[in-house]
């Protein structure tokens, strides 16, 4: 087993790790909106942005220009934790336009705490050789990041590969010739699926690193135990919004269930603020308060996976448990279990 606790130190404070990262929408043109949760969810205060979006959108960006604070736009508090990844997932069908140096610029100006490198993310309906080009293009972008970044920020080099070992290489080639303070996986959205190829690459990242470990995108209802349970430091999410968008609810153990698909109920079996207070039938009428019961099943999740860590639970029969209702995600974590169990 290689979860672990540890300490990452920002410029808005200490970040204890695991963490969570909610996706926010800000800069997108969405009708989806991330909710304001860091004053009632208090662990946590943390959020994930994109760069690109953020200085694309005019308005905002001018905003911000004159004054405006990123935390204040967002609703969030002052003192929540912001990762501002490059919005590599932009580029994932059409060339990339921006540079190291503005990227770098922007997530300054923003205030965000965690930079991640721009990067250009793979596809799985690529040809093996242009998938490779944009694994070399990612790490050239990231060197020169870490060249021209001079900052406390933490930065994370983006790394991507859809074997584990290119992405054990191209992690010890940048620990090699670049500077950076964790690494965080990507392309892994497309093939969430495969399981196995999934646990392989994020096990393999773990392998080629003792520092910080994030993986992008997967941070939802199924992924969240088994990057815990790997070691990963880190993870962010949008899945509470997305499911949310198809009216789906999410209950940690269960994964999500279309609302149209109850039936007879009263209330919804969670304890959270916003269920413990409203009949099922308010909240299937308001998608915003959809989103809110759904970004608090994915706290819940993380703290009752910490609680389990803290009494001393065995963590593999928590797991054994947690994954025996659902066959794909059984196989998952006893392919993870048995590929842990050879690195420990």
């Amino acid at each position: 087993m290689l979860y672990r606790q540890r300490k990452l130190d920002t410029p808005h404070g200490e970040l204890q790790t695991p963490v969570l990262f909610p996706v926010s929408n800000i800069g997108k043109r969405s009708s989806d909106n991330t909710p304001e949760y860091t004053d009632s969810i208090p662990d946590l205060s943390t959020a994930m942005v994109n760069t690109r979006a953020i200085r694309n959108r005019k308005a905002q960006w001018d905003r911000l220009q004159g004054g405006e604070t990123l935390r204040d736009e967002m609703g969030v508090t002052d003192d929540t934790i912001v990762f501002a990844d490059s919005g590599g997932f932009d580029f994932q069908n059409r060339k990339i336009d921006t540079t190291p140096a503005k990227t770098l610029a922007t997530q300054r100006k923003i205030g965000a705490d965690i930079f991640g490198t721009v990067d250009a993310p793979l596809s799985r309906d690529n040809r093996q050789a242009k998938n490779q080009r944009r694994i070399s293009r990612s790490i050239n972008l990231a060197l020169e990041a870490s060249e021209k970044h001079s900052g406390e920020e933490p930065l994370f080099a983006s790394v991507h590969g859809y074997d584990p070992e290119t992405v054990r290489n191209t992690i010890r080639h940048l620990e090699e010739e670049g500077t950076f303070d964790g690494y965080a996986i990507g392309s892994l959205v497309p093939i969430r699926t495969d399981y196995e190829k999934v646990t392989k690459i994020i096990l393999a990242a773990r392998r080629a690193t003792d520092k910080h470990l994030h993986v992008y995108g997967l941070g939802g209802l199924t992924y969240q135990p088994l990057l815990l349970y790997m070691g990963v430091d880190s993870f962010d999410s949008s899945a509470f919004i997305r499911s949310a968008g198809n009216r789906n609810y999410l209950m940690p153990g269960f994964g999500g269930e279309p609302l149209k698909n109850i039936e007879d109920l009263s209330h919804l079996p969670c304890a959270c603020p916003v269920c413990s207070t409203r009949t099922f039938e308010t909240i299937r009428e308001d998608r915003d308060l959809l989103v809110q019961h759904n970004l608090w099943a994915l706290a819940l999740e993380l703290r009752r996976f910490r609680y389990m860590y803290s009494i001393g639970e065995e963590l593999e029969t928590y797991l054994d448990l947690r994954f025996q209702g659902n066959e794909v995600t059984q196989r998952a974590y006893q392919m993870a279990k048995q590929q842990v169990r050879r690195l420990t």
